[in-house]
């Protein structure tokens, strides 16, 4: 097997964590305060790790497989995503619908987790993740459609086109600006939901998260780190032209911190929306993808 195959996964699994550190560290200075260490997310789980796990005599297995579950699809996701210039592990026409239920298998395992809690307050928030997966999936499919069809494949590790232009299509700045939103919506961060917060009528994800503690609260954690790399690693596919390996690598590392900054900059530039401008939002992200798939459309029609 190809050693440069291996590099995508392991620099997700080693380095996601430190997203969470650069975002904080971003709004900490918009806040002109010091902030916490960046690496403070990996001494929180080290932290969670460490300790025991409570559960509840109400809940059932699927409370405690839901960390699991999820942490486990997220991690079989990274296998399909490449960075920079490394092609992913697994690589086969038909992987962006992988990776697009693999999410949503995550997603669905933290909101059933949620449910067997039995709390009318977890159930509160699984059904507005649930309404917002809902709206966002399309956008994500949309956009992998409209990808797909401009690079003639069907696969993640194709979106790089193979004839690098000295600008970005139209198709492309479409999907990434669409693909921008669900990042935002997928991780819970602002506009969409703070993460920080503990105000019963605006929490979304925090919510389903509450009964959770020690080393479940500790995957969850990671999972988010996670998923927040691998959505970023897709957004820069599309974005970084195909190139040799190590400067590949190089520039997909500066991207991803430039993303981290970025999503930084919106958490402090930027109030929570309303929920019920939420589903606006992902509407107008909708628009752009199938707008680019439009485009790809009557581009290659005869």
């Amino acid at each position: 097997m190809n050693v440069g195959l291996i590099i995508p996964p392991i620099l997700a699994l080693v380095l996601a964590p430190l997203l969470l550190g650069i975002i904080n560290r971003t709004k900490a200075v918009f806040a002109g305060r010091v902030g916490s260490p960046l690496l403070q997310p990996y001494y929180d789980l080290r932290k969670l790790l460490g300790k025991g796990a409570v559960y509840s005599k109400t809940t059932t297995w699927v409370f405690r497989a839901g960390p699991i579950v999820s942490l486990a699809a997220l991690v079989v996701a990274t296998l399909i995503v490449p960075f920079g210039g490394c092609a992913a592990v697994l690589s086969f026409p038909g992987d962006l619908i992988l990776f697009a239920y693999l999410l949503g298998l995550a997603r669905l395992f933290t909101v059933l987790a949620a449910l067997d809690t039995g709390s009318s307050f977890e159930d509160m928030g699984a059904s507005r993740e649930v309404l917002f997966s809902a709206l966002a999936e399309p956008v994500l499919f949309l956009g992998i459609a409209a990808l797909a069809r401009e690079a003639g494949q069907v696969s993640l590790t194709h979106i790089p086109l193979a004839d690098p232009r000295p600008f970005l299509s139209l198709t492309q700045v479409l999907v990434a600006v669409a693909l921008l939103v669900v990042l935002l919506c997928e991780n819970c961060r602002i506009p969409i939901d703070d993460p920080n917060t503990h105000l019963e009528l605006t929490m979304i994800h925090e919510v389903m998260v509450l009964d959770h503690g020690g080393p479940d609260l500790a995957f969850i954690l990671y999972g988010a780190a996670l998923k927040l790399w691998l959505f970023g690693a897709v957004i820069l596919s599309l974005l970084l032209p195909a190139m040799n390996l190590i400067l590949g690598i190089l520039l997909a590392l500066a991207g991803m911190l430039v993303l981290a900054v970025l999503v930084g900059v919106i958490e402090s530039t930027m109030a929570r929306l309303r929920l019920l401008r939420v589903p606006q939002l992902l509407i107008g992200a909708a628009t752009f993808s199938a707008l680019a798939l439009v485009l790809e459309l009557g581009r290659n029609s005869p």
